[in-house]
């Protein structure tokens, strides 16, 4: 008998190891993997603040837990003077010894104390930030208008609160249900009687504390209507402040006396206060959460803009604080007319950085022209300035990046995966305004090796981090890493920098452990001096060296001293700033761009610049991870020159001020100033009319400079009414400025420029026969350029053939006032738009005639002499009137006769 029940015993001692072991195998694995790649990107103090933290916090979650479930357990079975042998005479009849009995009980106790101890402190350890920065708070400096509270106190006080109140609540109610279900089990299952005073006191007290931590609930609730939407107002309204906070308040007590009402019935072993301290609170309950509803709907809203007026206010004033629409400076644009030709030639600069290819076509055409082979593929198209031959141009940038899911099936394999393609290789760069003779785009940066016609070089084009690295690598190994093709053979290289974790002694088990890979201990290729690099994407990357930032969405490719780097923007946000209106897709309302994160691509060393140092949680966030953050100062110059205004924050800020430009509670309330983003056609559709980077100079201002631009129109409109401005050069960043036009004076919008270049004849005539002759025609993004104290419009036009995905710049649309003119170049269309001859020296001195194959819609464009031009259009024209009338004889005469007279005006041509 007793060596059957060791073998039990063992038995059951090695389920559990096995079951621990199990359990906690893969946190471990991670903690070591953790500790291993902070180490090497160096920000151990981010590894040690999170594992500790939350080790700390599990163990002492945990262990409270355990303590306080076992001391109620053993206050019960104490109470009621009730061993596991009397237990199991009561359940003799059951068949059930005095020691089965002992071990169930002692099992299912040991159970719930494991289930709850692990709820607990796993809902105290993944608070681990919160808690650490509520003991580095930073005060704002700024309170709330109704409990006069620093904004601190919501930011990083109150939510900690709130949790210790709720994880409290958890506890009690994990240690009541046990409890009840002891004394039913003892005392009416078994026992078939009623629970025994001893054990109605034991769950009163239980409760009348569960009551306590409910009054703590209510208390801390009034803070929360600082949050809450009634009606026009975000934070407290009149409502709230009038009824749903004393409300609260009310209940605060209410809850305090059910909880000592509780206690009286615990000590007078009667169960009638009980029922009278529930039934008081379940009425109380329903007139708090009636009363500041009945009172909207009855007090307030019959004169709503009177009674929330003052809090109306408050929202405005808060919100526009907390997303820095504060300091938007507002400064008139008159929008006059009469710009010349030579007021234009003044601003070259802006003139020659006006953006005619748009990402998506320009993604489609570098794909085609220059991802060199399958396997590479550029994921966006970046924009940016860089001075070239001493001036500023606006460029767009590509990376070009491995993506190992291009490759054949036949090719594909984890020595291939992992160890032979490690690196995507170099990028293209093209200006946002010059096309080559075929319509394509002129390519400053290109090529494999990566060659540069205006000397901005790449030393080390390998991109080993990027947007596409999804997957572990491994460098220095017994294995060649491809670096780029060359012609049909191939370059390989060893890798050389610094990123990496060793995978010397242990670390190959530790791998193989954490990827499930056996692999990693058998490989022969792996050797002492091997490294593996992981989590190469760059927005992973940050996201784990800071969990405490929010990242913007579109990292972008920079040349730096010769070596290829990325830079992204990150925020600090919070959803607890008093009285703010909070952004739906982001769950904050309150933002700040305080961080210039740069990610070198080669060897993946990760640098966080601060940008905003006023901003209370970045410094909270310092103080927690002391040595992580960097000035700005620091930034190298380099670098310094291509930071830029985020799009993201950018975007947040122009959809808020729609509305919060208004001031004025009473205009606000009635909305009677609202404006919206422009509309405008993209590929034909109707589209939201995107925020876009230019260089140009702001009126006043001296020099160009890059600046991030949204056009406004007044709600249910399309003409515009104002332009604003986000300055991205070191000297001015981050400044907003509000372009705003008179209020009598109509100012064109892109919808009603759209409507004007569908309804112009050449126009439409043109993008119809393109479009009939099968080629289909893509309408680029409209563009608003001001020019002095005017407004210019630009549209690209795209042709791209039916089965083929290479769009070609074929037209430039430019429209000023009454004028819209559309050319094969920018420089032309402003020419014949402003009544000159040339705009500037990059204009042609050849017209161009342009005839299409109405069969397979073939683009041909032919240089003529000027003079010959008009002659040429004519017989062009009766072409299209011919095909429009269905007289294909006379079309075909027509086109013979342009065919000859082309030919001749070509050969006066290169007389």
């Amino acid at each position: 008998m007793q060596s059957s029940q060791k073998a039990r015993s063992r038995i059951w001692l090695a389920a559990t190891v096995l079951f621990v072991a199990w359990v906690l195998y893969r946190p471990l694995v991670e903690v070591f993997v953790d500790h291993a790649w902070f180490g090497a990107v160096g920000y151990p103090q981010v590894f040690d603040a999170r594992v500790f933290s939350r080790i700390g916090l599990w163990t002492g979650g945990a262990a409270v837990t355990t303590l306080f479930l076992i001391g109620n357990l053993g206050f019960a079975t104490r109470e009621a003077n009730l061993h596991f042998g009397r237990l199991a005479k009561l359940v003799a009849d059951k068949g059930l010894t005095a020691d089965q009995t002992g071990r169930t009980f002692r099992l299912a106790v040991g159970c719930w104390a494991v289930f709850a101890s692990l709820a607990v402190a796993g809902r105290i350890s993944t608070h681990w930030l919160e808690i650490l920065t509520s003991l580095h708070a930073v005060p704002f400096n700024e309170v709330d208008p109704v409990f006069g509270q620093d904004i601190g106190f919501y930011v990083f006080t109150l939510p900690v609160l709130e949790l210790g109140r709720s994880v409290f609540a958890m506890l009690l109610v994990l240690t009541l249900l046990p409890m009840l279900g002891f004394y039913l089990l003892r005392d009416v299952v078994l026992a078939k009687g009623r629970v025994t005073s001893r054990g109605l006191r034991h769950l009163a007290i239980l409760l009348s504390t569960w009551f306590l931590t409910v009054a703590a609930d209510w208390y801390l609730d009034r803070f929360e209507f600082l949050f809450a939407h009634r009606g026009a107002v975000w934070g407290a309204s009149y409502a709230d402040i009038h009824a749903a906070m004393p409300a609260a308040l009310v209940m605060t007590g209410v809850s305090v006396v059910v909880a000592i009402m509780l206690l009286f019935a615990a000590a007078r072993s009667s169960s009638r206060p009980v029922v009278l301290a529930v039934a008081t609170y379940g009425i109380a309950f329903v007139i708090a959460k009636a009363w500041p509803t009945l009172m909207h709907d009855y007090v307030v809203k019959p004169s709503e803009l009177d009674k929330e007026r003052i809090y109306l206010e408050q929202s405005i004033t808060s919100t526009r604080q907390a997303y820095q629409l504060d300091s938007i400076e507002v400064q008139p644009f008159e929008a006059e007319p009469g710009l010349t030709m030579e007021e234009l030639q003044a601003h070259p600069e802006t003139v020659d950085n006006i953006r005619i290819w748009d990402h998506r076509p320009l993604l489609q055409t570098f794909a085609q022209i220059q991802e060199i082979r399958l396997y590479y593929d550029f994921h966006d198209v970046d924009i940016d300035r860089y001075e070239i031959d001493g001036e500023l141009r606006q460029v767009m940038l590509s990376a070009r990046e491995f993506n190992v899911e291009n490759l054949t099936a036949g090719a594909r394999g984890w020595i291939n995966d992992h160890f032979s393609y490690t690196h995507g290789y170099g990028l293209t760069m093209s200006p946002v305004n010059e096309v080559t003779t075929e319509g394509l785009p002129e390519l400053w940066v290109q090529d494999i090796p990566p060659t540069s016609s205006v000397g901005v070089e790449i030393d080390n084009p390998a991109i080993y981090f990027g947007e596409l690295t999804d997957d572990y690598v491994f460098v220095r190994t017994g294995v060649e890493e491809f670096d780029y093709p060359d012609g049909e053979s191939n370059v390989s290289t060893t890798y050389d920098g610094q990123a990496g974790i060793e995978l010397s002694g242990a670390r190959k088990a530790l791998f193989a452990l954490y990827y499930a890979n056996l692999d990693f201990m058998l490989s022969s290729y792996l050797t002492a001096d091997s490294r593996i690099l992981l989590r190469r994407n760059v927005k992973d990357r940050v996201t784990h060296v800071a969990p405490f930032l929010k990242l913007d969405q579109d990292p972008y490719i920079v040349i730096s001293e010769g070596r290829l780097v990325w830079m992204m923007d990150a925020y600090t946000t919070t959803d607890r700033y008093p009285y703010s209106e909070p952004v739906r897709e982001g769950h904050f309302n309150y933002i700040r761009n305080a961080v210039k994160v740069v990610v070198d691509a080669y060897d993946g060393t990760v640098d966080l610049y601060v940008a905003d140092e006023t901003d209370p949680l970045i410094q909270a966030y310092g103080q927690v991870f002391p040595g992580a953050l960097k000035p700005l100062s620091e930034m190298p110059e380099s670098l310094q020159r291509h930071i830029r205004y985020p799009e993201g924050l950018f975007d947040v800020q122009a959809e808020l001020y729609r509305s919060y430009h208004m001031e004025n509670a009473t205009v606000f309330y009635n909305r009677e100033d609202m404006w919206d983003a422009p509309r405008e056609l993209y590929g034909g559709q109707a589209q939201r009319m995107e925020s876009y980077y230019l260089i140009m100079e702001l009126p006043g201002e001296e020099d160009a400079e890059f600046i991030l631009l949204r056009p406004f129109v007044p709600s249910g409109k399309d003409n515009m009414i104002s332009w604003l401005a986000a300055r991205c050069d070191t000297e001015n960043y981050g400044r907003l400025v509000l372009y705003q036009f008179p209020k009598k004076k109509l100012v064109f919008g892109p919808n009603q420029i759209e409507a004007r270049i569908d309804q112009d004849p050449e126009i439409s005539q043109a993008m119809t026969l393109w479009s009939q002759a099968g080629s289909s025609v893509v309408r680029g993004n409209l563009l608003v350029v001001p020019v002095e104290r005017s407004l210019l419009y630009v549209e690209p036009l795209y042709l791209q053939a039916a089965s083929g995905q290479l769009p070609e710049l074929k037209r430039v649309i430019v429209s000023y006032e009454d004028k819209i003119a559309m050319e094969p170049t920018l420089d032309a269309a402003l020419a014949k738009v402003f009544g000159a001859a040339t705009a500037h020296a990059a204009v042609a001195p050849l017209d161009i005639v342009e005839t299409v194959d109405p069969e397979t819609g073939e683009v041909t464009e032919t240089q003529v002499a000027p003079q010959g031009a008009a002659q040429a259009q004519a017989v062009y024209q009766r072409a299209i009137d011919a095909q429009r009338a269905g007289d294909w004889a006379a079309y075909g005469q027509a086109i013979d006769e342009l065919g000859l007279l082309l030919g001749e005006l070509a050969a006066e041509g290169t007389e």
